[in-house]
């Protein structure tokens, strides 16, 4: 904790609006950068928009706007949304800016001195009908790995592979629509192959990174690194490479030194912040989807250029709504502007705290969740204490305090506070909070315990003591709390007769001191409504067709057997009754020590399904398995008392006939709660039994 703290968030990318998934990154670095503040660390917390890229060029021009002007009109947005939640950057900046290019030419320049750059010609997709090079976002297509349809150039969003766009299976330009050609244009590389171990050892050596990422970059750098292509061809927004007229460089060697360039901006110097960097703790806050490149392409660059790479990487996982991923189609994908319009937005910060852990697990906003904690945790258990101190402190003793009572009571506080403290630390705010809900229910039991409004009657000079122990009590609180919600605290701040609380006031005593009017900040929700209601009867429909395409039947499992090119493979051999067997290929290697326990098992079988060729084996199906939200645990849905060749079905939706691909399955959205395998609030079944799982809740694949 002696060294200066540098905190960064990923940078929003300037081609739409924010949404409520950025919004969890935002909060949760902002909750550590005032929690930081707080405690009286030099901190730093800085950002930007990202800028360059095909995507800002292509969109642009079709408003017809200048690149320029569109990031601009971005700017604008996102910093406003930042403003609303309460977002308290030290350096909000861009990456269109001359300190990312002095830094991009710096790292560059550096990276060739030393022979880590090089040239070659590689083959591209091209489209000749929009007469240009296509980047790996403007290319879709099927993903070699997985067969998972309309994955974009670079990786796939269902398996989380890498591959480039010659790669894809079916590919076709995303601008037009059209299949584009092979062809070869010359582009520099960085030697990221060559610093495997380099990477290990930073890796390795880090105890403050999480487990669960970095056993999977250990196990990417095992498999090989390939060489980065850090160039693109014109047309294209960014920096062009020094000494070339039609190549730029790549938006993902100059998106993190956005970094640097903000850093920049806040000292109003690059020499500043190269020294800055190097001298302070650098921790990084990012979504799990971007973990590729910021533990591995981001450090080996910094690594090369004479740069420290990041001492910790806090990673988080993806944010659903209502239990589904956020869609536009199913009515659940909220901008940051929507979701303000119909909530208060520190209720969002107290909520996403509740249940931020230092995890990669998923976070859901629940609508009924979210609305049972802001009524019963924040309203009346927090504000409700605060409301009941100030005003019965008004009303009987003109706002004025006398003498402490009961030190004891305000060391028990103090000692939640220091768990409060170690849990912000430690990026666990579900704890800290858990803290903060203790120390209002202690004021809350010491106040009813007390009764002023009876002892007022007998004594009323204990009785002042009595409400002077509630207002420290109450100020404790709101320290501790102040990291989550700054607006709340900061007006009872005001109403407390106080300023600019920081950790440290844990030991002032407020005696003889006169509070101010108290008055009701918040109150409680009485409806909310978290989903579009313009999409909401178009998702119904989309779901429930969804479903009645699917045909599902219980198959028992006849052998197992490990794919001979793919370690995380299985081939299934299924009998579905009737003389009918098949074979299933199922990505269940890592979740099953012994795969031969689900030999003899009654498993459900969407039969339906296109067969699929998998890394050389033929997929003829696929089985349906519950996984926990963290991904930790997945296992087989089974029928244990069903015949092979069941139907499983939905009371009231009729069964699949024709044959569906693998996207068509993804839109049913069947879940597990409760143990049950439910659709739309119904549980699946077949005729001699309701299918459940071991997995209390989760997803079902």
């Amino acid at each position: 904790m002696d060294k200066p703290i540098l905190l960064t968030s990923a940078l929003p990318y300037a081609n739409g609006p924010l949404h409520m998934g950025h919004m969890v990154e935002y909060i949760q670095t902002d909750i550590y950068s005032r929690f930081l503040k707080l405690i009286g660390k030099k901190s730093i917390y800085v950002c930007a928009d990202d800028t360059h890229g095909t995507p800002i060029e292509v969109n642009a021009t079709k408003q017809g706007k200048t690149p320029e002007e569109f990031i601009k009109h971005w700017f604008m947005k996102h910093t406003e949304e930042m403003k609303a939640y309460g977002i308290e950057h030290d350096s909000y900046y861009t990456t269109n800016s001359k300190e990312n290019q002095h830094f991009t030419n710096l790292l560059f320049g550096r990276l060739k001195e030393k022979g880590l750059i090089y040239t070659k010609e590689i083959e591209l997709m091209y489209c000749e009908n929009d007469k240009r090079f296509l980047p790996d976002r403007y290319v879709k297509g099927i993903c070699p790995k997985c067969g998972a349809k309309d994955q974009y150039g670079d990786n796939c969003e269902k398996c989380g592979a890498t591959y480039t766009p010659v790669d894809l299976i079916e590919s076709y330009c995303s601008i037009c629509k059209e299949k584009p050609v092979r062809k070869m244009s010359e582009h520099y590389f960085f030697k990221l192959s060559s610093f495997s171990e380099k990477l290990k050892t930073y890796l390795s050596g880090n105890d403050r990174l999480q487990p669960e990422i970095k056993k999977q970059i250990l196990n990417w750098i095992k498999e090989g690194l390939e060489d980065w292509c850090i160039s693109r061809d014109a047309p294209y927004f960014g920096f062009k490479i020094p000494g070339e007229e039609n190549k730029y460089f790549y938006v993902w060697l100059d998106a993190p030194v956005g970094y640097l360039a903000s850093t920049a901006n806040y000292f109003e110097s690059v020499e500043k912040a190269e020294q800055c960097w190097n001298d302070s703790e650098v921790v990084h806050f990012i979504g799990k989807d971007i973990i590729y490149f910021h533990l591995l392409f981001w450090p080996a660059v910094l690594m090369g250029a004479g740069f420290k790479p990041a001492d910790n990487v806090v990673v988080h996982g993806f944010l659903n709504i209502n239990g589904e991923k956020m869609s536009k189609s199913r009515g659940t994908f909220f901008t940051a502007e929507d979701f303000r319009k119909i909530s208060n937005t520190e209720f969002l910060r107290y909520y996403f705290a509740a249940n931020l852990t230092h995890s990669m697990t998923d976070i859901d906003l629940n609508i009924d969740d979210f609305k049972a904690r802001i009524n019963n945790e924040l309203v009346a258990n927090i504000a409700n204490f605060a409301y009941r101190t100030l005003s019965f402190t008004n009303k009987s003793f003109g706002s004025k305090l006398g003498k402490i009572r009961n030190s004891m009571i305000l060391e028990e506080v103090k000692r939640k506070a220091e768990l409060a403290k170690t849990a912000y630390l430690e990026l666990d705010y579900r704890k800290a909070l858990s803290a903060v809900l203790e120390i209002s229910s202690i004021g809350n039991k010491y106040f009813q315990d007390n009764a002023p409004w009876a002892m007022i009657k007998e004594n009323k000079d204990e009785t002042l003591m009595v409400m002077t122990d509630c207002v420290n009590i109450l100020k404790d609180l709101m320290i501790v709390l102040k990291p989550i919600m700054p607006n709340f605290v900061s007006e009872i701040e005001t109403q407390l007769g106080l300023e600019a609380l920081a950790w440290k006031d844990l030991d002032m005593k407020i005696e003889n001191h006169e509070i101010r009017t108290a008055k009701i900040i918040i109150q409680k929700i009485e409806k909310i409504e978290l989903s579009l209601p313009d999409k909401k009867e178009e998702t119904e429909k989309e779901e429930g067709e969804a479903f009645a395409k699917l045909n599902l039947k219980v198959a028992k499992v006849i052998g197992v057997s490990e794919h001979y090119k793919a370690d995380k493979l299985l081939l299934i051999n299924i009998d579905l009754g009737k003389g009918e067997t098949r074979q299933l290929v199922a990505g269940l290697r890592p979740f099953y020590e012994d795969p031969q326990v689900l030999v003899g098992k009654h498993i459900i079988c969407v039969t339906n399904l296109e067969h699929a060729n998998l890394r050389g084996e033929m997929s003829q199906g696929m089985l349906l398995a519950a996984e926990t939200e963290d991904v930790k645990t997945v296992m087989v849905v089974e029928a244990p008392d069903s015949e092979p060749g069941s139907q499983v079905f939905i009371e009231g939706i009729e069964i699949g006939k024709e044959t569906i691909k693998f996207d068509d399955f993804m839109k049913t959205g069947i879940y597990v709660h409760d143990s049950k395998i439910m659709y739309k609030g119904k549980q699946l079944q077949t005729d001699s039994e309701k299918i459940s799982s071991k997995i209390k809740s989760g997803k079902v694949r």
